[in-house]
């Protein structure tokens, strides 16, 4: 099959490594939840050989996921996972996840969901790196995110930027602290917490 294709993938995948060479350095086993085309597996995978890259999304993404991987053929990246938040999560324990773009698709009792979950999937000293536009204090942090919030709005009522606020209570629930908020290329975050 022809591989599917994500321009903003190839556009936002250096900044993002540069975000996990500094924060996974040390760790071995990375869940990416929503790995999408696959693109980034296959960039991340190749550039840190030291993690073991575990992709997931739904059925409908895997045969594209499994192209970009079949055609790379490394050797830390096991055949992708078909995932579901809402549905049974993995039996694995991972030092590290991951997701790009994700939780301004997902409702938010899945974003609710995802984070609960995370302790049952995740080591003790565990690292959480997620990339996408954040609002701040409810506010946009700019004129392309308000814009782009309405676009979500208008594909889907369960679909919106969230508030990073919101998101990191989550997190605090789930047993993990922010401890980098790092600004991307337009207008996204790369935010990462640790679990304690």
């Amino acid at each position: 099959m022809e591989k599917p294709h994500s321009s903003s993938c190839k556009r936002n995948r250096e900044p993002i490594l540069d975000v996990l060479r500094r924060h996974l350095a040390d760790h071995r086993h990375v869940l990416e939840i929503g790995s999408g085309t696959g693109q980034h597996a296959v960039h991340f995978a190749a550039a840190l050989p030291q993690l073991t890259w575990q992709s997931s999304d739904r059925a409908e993404s895997l045969p594209g996921i499994r192209a970009w991987l079949d055609e790379a053929e490394l050797p830390n990246t096991p055949p992708p996972l078909e995932f579901d938040v809402t549905g049974a999560w993995p039996t694995a324990r991972y030092d590290a996840i991951f997701s790009a773009n994700t939780l301004h698709i997902m409702a938010w009792p899945e974003v609710e969901r995802l984070f609960a979950q995370l302790p049952a999937v995740t080591t003790p000293d565990a690292t959480l790196i997620i990339y996408g536009p954040f609002n701040y204090e409810g506010r946009y942090s700019s004129d392309s995110n308000a814009a782009f919030d309405q676009w979500l709005k208008a594909r889907g009522t369960h679909m919106a930027i969230r508030d990073a606020e919101a998101v990191d209570l989550l997190a605090g629930k789930a047993g993990f602290d922010l401890i980098d908020d790092i600004a991307m290329p337009a207008n996204n975050r790369c935010r990462v917490w640790r679990r304690t």
